[in-house]
């Protein structure tokens, strides 16, 4: 015996708790999760015999081997309709090995193998409801490992116990030949091999020792340590069941329970999910917790737990505050957690990835409703069960709000706020915004004037840009005439515009000559007008174009009328995540070095984030240092913009490659989070109503931001993406809502000066807007 287990044997049981439950915690924060499954009972013949098990039975007249695909997909549509993302497979092992009936009933089913019927399942499962399959069919060979892992997205044996003694005759396990401790832990290695996510864990109570048990520990860590694949182990209690042959036998007591599960999170690496099924031991959640369990496995709202008929689930409420109780916060996951989620691609076939990325939300967790940027659907956030936030977030957001520079650890922890600690988050940017810039919200009178939609850029996240080879996008090519772009900010001057924004794709035959003519043409016609133009990527272009530097082209452009710069282009400000997205696209040095030149000449530019795609808090929080550390040189931004990833029509997300844009728990911290951290550099913070929606923007109003941006009268960037949310909100909206939670609105210039009466009076009641003329590309361009 180690030292390390005579250590963990001879321990008092508070200490150990108090060991593990301090691992949890650094490793887990707040959070424990748990994933809503459909539990589907694929079969319950079973070639082996375990002596405590009422799952398993032998064939029954008039009762079928198998439920048929019919009862299958039955139970899987109620599944998917209470919300569940997993479809768990339970079934006996292998019964065609012993019985006729079960190889009867899977050739009258068209198959020879009870795998062979199970990967035929949760392929009709995932087609017809896209809930995810996690299997637990037994005992496995390599074979059987990788045609199910290209059907599920995790898999799963419980090893049980190591002791071959249990398999000796008087043993629970004797007559079970999958029992054998060497066949099961094979079938655990090969799952590794073939980097499959894998579940495992331990049943206490069934005539093994504690030593025994930390043996089966120490064996799964050492799989874990040679393959990654291990993503949680169970630590389950004997139940005592009538009609088996351990009926009278004694169940391990709760202290047993808990010393089981302290020494599990003890053996067992960070990286590795400790859990306890909630519905073995009800009414003492908070113990469970506290003894070092992260996850409280899978609990349905549909359907009853098969192995343990006698234990129904919690309701889901009900395990939240049994977990609030502990100070812990409970999250939904899918049937693969985090770390397996954001490594998709080499643990799940493509098909089984794109599903999981359109699931998770930034931590990898499952997204909590159908809110999505861009979509006319109402945002859900639940009531705080926690008493208080976490007092190191509490810290943070003092810090912040005195004007502190955050590090990249503190900001990625304000993200990650959920519960009491979002509150706290909000509320914080709330406060500083009132002292900040007080209860008036203020917008612009604006147009938007996208000059083309052609582009030789292939950026990933684009809906907007046509070229050969986005010709199945919406719409079509076009190249505006310079008098369609001049008759457009006539027309928007006339309903009491002060600005026109101008921003298009890179089309191939632009130079900086075309950028300087449109800054001309619009300040000949409409002297008053501010030209709100070209992203630092237009800059960059259009300097080259010229042959001349980029301080050299803005001075032109301010020079030809160009009043202010839109900090578009901006994406993620992290050059890993820019290497996926726009490897094309000038990365984050380049677009900092275009603004700053901007500001050292006095042209003031805005900042915006691009988010919820494929990049996570950690590029969130260094876009944001980034914006910070730039503001603090060169002091020009006049604001910083959330932009969250529209991702109906996005090329990456159709192809599998992204998530569905934050979530709106996450949408709204960006807002917050930026008030706090940009805090007191950029006094600014806009949300903008095309993405959130009318519903969203007030909430963000009420986290930290302060502007409603433009009324834009065209929008067809978010619009080519797939959002509903219009392309006007015209002034008497923009003040309606402004109204209707309790603050002044307020026009105002791109500068943030104030708006004549002229220009206001006109702004209310204006005219509908002519049909705008698309013109056609004026020579056939070849990009793609």
């Amino acid at each position: 015996m180690t030292d390390f287990a005579a250590d963990l044997l001879g321990a008092p049981l508070p200490e150990l708790m108090a060991r593990a439950s301090a691992r949890r915690d650094a490793a887990f924060g707040r959070t424990v999760s748990y994933s809503r499954k459909v539990f589907i009972p694929l079969t319950q013949l079973c070639r082996d015999v375990c002596h405590y098990c009422t799952f398993a039975h032998s064939p029954r007249a008039g009762q079928p081997a198998f439920l048929a695909p019919e009862q299958v997909l039955a139970i899987a549509r109620a599944g998917a309709e209470a919300g569940c993302t997993e479809a768990l497979f339970t079934l006996g092992d292998k019964p065609e090995l012993r019985y006729r009936a079960a190889r009867e009933a899977l050739a009258a089913l068209g198959h020879d193998s009870t795998i062979g019927y199970l990967a035929a399942m949760c392929a009709a499962v995932f087609k017809e409801t896209g809930l995810l399959a996690h299997v637990n069919p037994g005992v496995m060979t390599r074979a059987d490992i990788a045609v199910l892992r290209s059907v599920s997205i995790s898999q799963g044996v419980m090893l049980e116990s190591t002791s071959a003694r249990l398999c000796e005759p008087g043993g629970v396990h004797y007559g079970s030949p999958d029992k054998r401790p060497e066949r099961r832990l094979e079938t655990i290695r090969l799952a590794g091999e073939l980097a499959v996510p894998f579940t495992t864990g331990i049943l206490i109570g069934i005539g093994e020792t504690r030593a025994e048990r930390i043996d089966a520990l120490m064996a799964i860590a050492a799989l874990h340590a040679a393959h990654g694949h291990i993503q949680e182990v169970i630590v389950q209690n004997f139940r005592a069941k009538p009609g088996t042959k351990m009926a009278g036998a004694a169940e391990p007591d709760l202290d047993d329970l808990l010393w089981s599960i302290a020494v599990a999170r003890l053996i067992l690496p960070d990286d590795v999910h400790v859990q306890a099924p909630p519905n073995l031991s009800p009414g003492v959640y908070p113990r469970l917790l506290a003894a070092g369990i992260d996850d409280w496995g899978g609990v349905s709202p549909v359907t009853p737990d098969h192995v343990n008929p006698e234990a129904p689930w919690p309701a889901i409420a009900a395990l939240a505050e049994g977990s609030a109780a502990a100070g812990k916060v409970l999250v939904p996951r899918l049937a693969v957690y985090p770390a397996f989620a954001f490594a998709a691609d080499r643990w799940l076939v493509p098909s089984l990835a794109g599903a999981v990325r359109r699931g998770i939300d930034s931590d990898g967790f499952a997204r909590e409703d159908d809110w999505a940027p861009g979509r006319a659907v109402a945002p859900v956030l639940a009531a705080p069960r926690l008493a208080a936030a976490d007092p190191a977030l509490v810290r943070a957001v003092e810090r912040a709000a005195g004007g502190t520079r955050l590090d990249e650890a503190a900001i990625v922890a304000l993200f990650a706020a959920r519960d009491a600690d979002y509150a706290h988050v909000t509320g914080a940017a709330d406060a500083l915004r009132r002292a900040v810039s007080g209860d008036t919200v203020r917008y612009v009178v604006n147009r938007n004037i996208n000059y083309t939609n052609i582009c030789y850029y292939h950026c990933k996240f684009c809906a907007f840009s046509k070229g050969r080879t986005h010709e199945a996008l919406r719409g079509t090519p076009y190249d505006l005439d310079l008098e369609e772009i001049v008759r457009r900010a006539v027309e928007a001057w006339d309903r009491g515009a002060t600005e026109v924004c101008l921003q298009g794709g890179i089309h191939p035959d632009y130079t900086g000559a075309t950028y300087l003519a449109i800054c001309r043409a619009i300040k000949q016609a409409l002297p008053g007008m501010h030209v709100h133009a070209f992203s630092p990527l237009e800059v960059t272009q259009g300097a080259a174009t010229l042959g001349i530097s980029v301080p050299a082209f803005l001075a032109q452009l301010k020079d030809a009328g160009l009043g202010t710069l839109p900090g578009t282009a901006a994406e993620i400000l992290d050059d890993a995540v820019r290497k996926v997205i726009a490897p094309d696209k000038i990365m984050t040095r380049q677009w900092l070095d275009v603004v700053q030149a901007a500001h050292r000449l006095g042209l003031r530019t805005t900042a915006t984030i691009m988010y919820g795609h494929v990049e996570r808090p950690e590029s969130w929080a260094r876009h944001l240092l980034a914006l910070r550390d730039a503001q603090a040189e060169t002091g020009g931004f006049t604001e910083f913009v959330p932009l969250p990833f529209v991702h109906m029509e996005a090329p990456m997300y159709l192809r599998g490659l992204a998530r569905k844009g934050p979530t709106f728990r996450e949408a709204v911290l960006m807002h917050a989070v930026a008030r706090l951290v940009l805090h007191p550099l950029i006094p600014n913070i806009q949300t903008s109503w095309v993405k959130m929606g009318p519903e969203g923007v007030a909430v963000c109003l009420a986290a930290g931001a302060n502007d409603l941006g433009g009324t834009l009268m065209n929008e067809s960037i978010s619009r080519a993406a797939g959002t509903e949310h219009g392309q006007e909100f015209p002034p008497e909206a923009m003040e309606a809502l402004i109204r209707g939670i309790g603050r002044a609105p307020a026009q105002r210039s791109t500068l943030y000066g104030g708006v004549g009466n002229e220009r206001r009076a006109r702004s209310f009641g204006a005219a509908e807007l002519a049909p705008v003329v698309q013109t056609k590309p004026r020579k056939v361009v070849a990009v793609g």
